[in-house]
């Protein structure tokens, strides 16, 4: 039988919906900073995608977009003004930047309670050791799919296959967290194949068009697939769809899986940025 199709569309407009709804109950509405730097079209395409859930989210729409020509300092500046800015409860600096920019060196500006994207030293550490914070938006967001899909974490064997710390590191921790047994994989790992299909649960996340094939996939196992590429036939991602479905019990599509969730995490982040400033104001 084809495996269940994990529905990351109808699962991300069920949580954009009750964001809204959370949104509306808030004295003031959280305002999200996109910094957009330079004219690269993929990146002004999916910023302005999170720009338009923001504001149909109910929140503020705070974009920056800078030139691409812009100094380090300059925008350093523009991060601390942000970090300033109590309209300001979430931060995202689109990345790539220009290779002029030191990524690392600005995005370890941003106020971790302000971090949408999870990707500052301070959120990394409080994801390692477990305590409240911002955590990344895609691993967030698979987590949100496996509990809507009724997946069950607790004592499961987890395969994470990439290292990434975009997500395949955070993606391990927030699996540990459930109290899953987890194996991280990547290029140099031994007989790829026979650490996957110990996985009750697989996610592909090492950006790798259709590595994973059915060899990969223990039967009725729950695969996760993370990347997306764009290639001549159209849009794929780490895992062969079409012959891996034949032998998981659930998958997700590409697109349609965990794309749509990962802005659907930023907003979620934003919100609890709000509501976390909002307590430490009336606690002041």
């Amino acid at each position: 039988m084809p495996a269940t199709i994990i529905d990351g569309k109808a699962a991300a407009a069920e949580l954009r919906q009750r964001i809204s709804h959370d949104v509306a109950q808030l004295p003031e509405p959280p305002g999200l900073a996109t910094v957009l730097v330079g004219d690269d079209p993929a990146s002004a395409v999916y910023v302005a995608s999170k720009r338009r859930q923001c504001v149909q989210a109910g929140m503020r729409d705070l974009h920056r977009h800078l030139p691409a020509d812009i100094g380090a300092a300059e925008l350093a500046a523009v991060v601390d003004d942000l970090n300033a800015d109590p309209a300001v409860t979430g931060i995202l600096l689109q990345l790539p930047l220009p290779r002029h920019l030191d990524a690392a060196n600005l995005i370890a500006r941003i106020d971790p309670d302000k971090d949408v994207d999870g990707l500052t030293i301070a959120s990394v550490g409080r994801l390692a050791l477990g305590a409240p914070g911002l955590r990344p938006c895609t691993p967030a967001g698979v987590i949100a799919l496996l509990d809507r899909a009724g997946v069950r974490l607790e004592g499961a064997e987890a395969v994470v296959v990439g290292r990434s710390h975009l997500v395949g590191k955070p993606m391990a921790q927030l699996l540990l967290e459930r109290n899953a047994t987890v194996t991280v994989c990547h290029s140099r790992t031994r007989d790829l194949a026979t650490a996957c299909r110990r996985a009750d649960v697989l996610i592909a996340a090492a950006g790798l068009p259709r590595m994973i094939g059915p060899d990969h996939v223990k039967p009725g196992a729950t695969v996760i697939d993370v990347g997306i590429h764009r290639t001549d036939a159209g849009l794929c991602g780490d895992v062969d769809t079409a012959t891996v479905a034949e032998v998981a019990g659930a998958i997700t599509p590409v697109p349609g899986g965990v794309g749509p969730m990962t802005i659907a995490m930023l907003l979620s982040n934003t919100l609890t940025a709000a509501r976390c400033a909002g307590r430490e104001s009336a606690a002041a």
